[in-house]
């Protein structure tokens, strides 16, 4: 609970005594500022209200940030490593089959 909501309630109270005593003895401008005093205070809790929402919203937001951005950077080093064992597997095998074709010349020329 922010002072926003803390104020507006206390406004809100004080507001509606100064109605009940502006309307107990007759007195119209005390009811009056009673009552903008509670519509005040209304306003103030609300403001704390939409402040304290959009905490909540911006906290959550950076959380889903934090966790995609986790989640992208775990699939990212996943996929570079399927990148880096495909090439040096295909190297391997390059190697592997000139190596063969090699044999295969020096077994030709020896012949």
């Amino acid at each position: 609970m922010n002072k926003d909501r803390v104020e507006g309630k206390f406004d809100q109270v004080a507001g509606k005594v100064k109605q009940g005593v502006g309307e107990t003895v007759g007195n119209q401008k005390l009811a009056n500022k009673g009552a903008a005093e509670q519509i005040k205070g209304a306003a103030k809790e609300t403001w704390g209200n939409a402040k304290d929402t959009a905490n909540v919203v911006r906290e959550d937001n950076r959380a889903r940030a934090k966790a995609e951005a986790d989640n992208l950077k775990y699939r990212s080093e996943n996929k570079a490593h399927d990148v880096r064992d495909r090439a040096t597997t295909t190297a391997q095998n390059i190697k592997n089959r000139v190596n063969e074709k090699l044999d295969n010349v020096k077994r030709e020329h020896r012949a």
